[in-house]
């Protein structure tokens, strides 16, 4: 079990995930209101990994854009690598 941190860009034109050595970075369509933001990244995260969303849960940065996400099925690093591969 690992931690990702990432930063949500919300109301971007699409959803995706980039990763860069300055970060990892996640793209959402919907806007930082009620937790949309939030759930569309995780789902996104989830999807780029290669993981069921259930296997990614919001750890810290509710309310921020910098995010830390708990993974179930894997650590930092090899999501890393999965990320930038």
């Amino acid at each position: 079990m690992g931690s990702l941190t990432v930063r949500v860009m919300p109301r971007s034109g699409r959803t995706g995930v980039e990763a860069s050595t300055d970060g990892i970075v996640v793209r959402v369509r919907a806007a930082p209101e009620g937790g949309r933001a939030t759930e569309e990244a995780r789902k996104a995260l989830a999807a780029a990994l290669g993981v069921p969303v259930s296997g990614v849960t919001l750890r810290r940065g509710r309310r921020s854009r910098d995010k830390d996400f708990e993974l179930a099925e894997m650590t930092e690093e090899q999501a890393l690598q999965r990320l930038r591969g």
